[in-house]
């Protein structure tokens, strides 16, 4: 794999390229990936896969037009035909007054942050193989497991790099480890299945394999003999297994292309309260070996840690810079760039603030509820901010977690779920997005 200096130069020269040929103005993006994963099934080796992938996407504007193209080829020859299809493309294209590159004065200049993303993965395949071993091991030896689907483990590194026409240049490389477990409980009709796994950007940071294959286990085996639930409305209470879906949900209703298209459910909230005035969100770019930490967006703007709502006020949209110019605002360094396309936006690491209850009190007043530990199906419109889902979790008996329940859907809407928001103090970094353990009161469950 190249190192991030070489990146560099290959991302300025393909930009160098599209401005002799006579772009007004260009910016690319390079990406390099290498991945190992190992898979197991019933104690023995079930599958090895190794892969290498590297691509070159440049976007360049005439004018007011602008084209998009990628290419996985990347000689000299193939590069000077790339840069003409990609202006003879844009020299086709219509107008779009707001697009071009991020405002100069803008660009992040200087040493980036030390985030500390990359310990080179380079386990060996015998070790993948151990860990993914181990897990499954454990997660066969819980009583009541009669099956597995398998465990898995991998590693891989990633170098991405970016360089705009107008000034900036800079790459970056990013390791991520994996684990993971599935397996069955019970037997015939009454089977249940569940998983287990874990991410980390440095092998050190995973989980134990069989911490990781002990909790699969745990939790197919509490899975068994769900019962039926009557409808009504009753509190729910969101696992943190999925609590962190809710919070994704306010992310594409903020997003400047949802806002300039005017399909948000949010469109006329910016400055507005619409979370419970307890709740804060926060997006930090620069935590350490985190799973979306990044020294800059995908426009080479810089990035730094701010609160998206602040005691349930709503403080910005995530913009990038076209949708930037059309709100009138300034870009917020969320833009986000794959090899082909402008950028959209997405965030970093983020995460809602934990409450100050613990979740065995969010628990303890209930009276009859559900505790939801998976959510299926997509039934959420970004429009209105409908939301109904399938569901699977446990009831919730006189503050108590008793039994199993499957085959149940929650519905509201999201607008009055977030004011309804209450959330526990048991927040955990485990994934990209992360919140504690939450609860909306008043919900409509339909089960029988």
């Amino acid at each position: 794999m190249l190192t991030e200096s070489q990146a560099c130069a290959r991302v300025h020269d393909i930009v160098d390229r599209a401005r002799a040929a006579g772009a007004d103005a260009s910016d690319a993006v390079f990406a390099a990936d290498r991945s190992l994963s190992v898979s197991v099934r019933m104690g023995a080796l079930e599958d090895v896969e190794r892969s290498e992938s590297e691509e070159l996407g440049l976007r360049v504007f005439v004018g007011r037009r602008s084209a998009s193209v990628s290419t996985s080829d990347l000689g000299s020859e193939s590069l000077d035909a790339l840069v003409e299809r990609a202006l003879a493309m844009a020299r086709e294209a219509p107008e779009d007054k707001w697009a071009g590159l991020a405002p100069q004065e803008r660009l992040m200049h200087g040493s980036a942050p030390l985030l500390d993303l990359d310990d080179g993965a380079n386990e060996p395949p015998e070790a993948l193989k151990a860990r993914a071993l181990a897990a499954e091991e454990a997660a066969r030896g819980v009583a009541g497991v009669t099956n597995s689907e398998g465990a898995g483990a991998g590693a891989s590194r990633a170098l991405v790099a970016i360089a705009t026409s107008h000034g900036f240049t800079g790459a970056y490389a990013q390791t991520s480890h994996g684990l993971s477990a599935s397996v069955l409980a019970g037997s015939g009709g009454a089977m249940e299945r569940d998983h287990a796994h874990h991410s980390a950007r440095h092998a050190a940071l995973l989980d134990a394999p069989e911490v990781i294959g002990r909790l699969a286990g745990e939790r197919a085996v509490a899975r068994l003999d769900p019962v039926k639930v009557p409808s009504g409305a009753m509190p729910v209470v969101f696992d943190r297994r999925v609590s962190a879906g809710l919070v994704g949900h306010m992310l594409g209703a903020i997003s400047g292309a949802a806002i300039t298209r005017k399909t948000s459910f949010l469109l006329d909230c910016l400055g507005k309260q619409i979370f419970a005035r307890g709740v804060t969100i926060c997006d930090d770019p620069h935590r350490p070996r985190g799973l979306r930490s990044r020294p800059f967006d995908g426009e080479g703007l810089p990035v730094l840690p701010l609160k998206l709502i602040d005691q349930g006020m709503l403080e910005t949209w995530l913009l990038d810079s076209a949708s930037a110019r059309q709100l009138g605002l300034e870009p917020t360094g969320h833009a986000a760039r794959g090899g082909a396309g402008a950028p959209g936006v997405a965030p970093s690491n983020l995460y809602m603030q934990p409450g100050s209850i613990p979740p065995e009190t969010l628990v303890g007043e209930i009276d009859r509820g559900i505790l939801v530990t998976e959510l299926i199906g997509q039934g959420v419109n970004a429009v209105t901010g409908d939301y109904s889902r399938g569901a699977a979790g446990f009831l919730i008996e006189k503050g108590e977690i008793t039994r199993a329940v499957s085959e149940i859907t929650i519905a509201g809407n999201l607008k009055d779920m977030f004011l309804a928001l209450t959330p526990a103090n048991d927040l955990e970094f485990r994934y990209g997005i992360n919140a504690p353990t939450l609860r909306i009161d008043g919900m409509t469950v339909a089960g029988e």
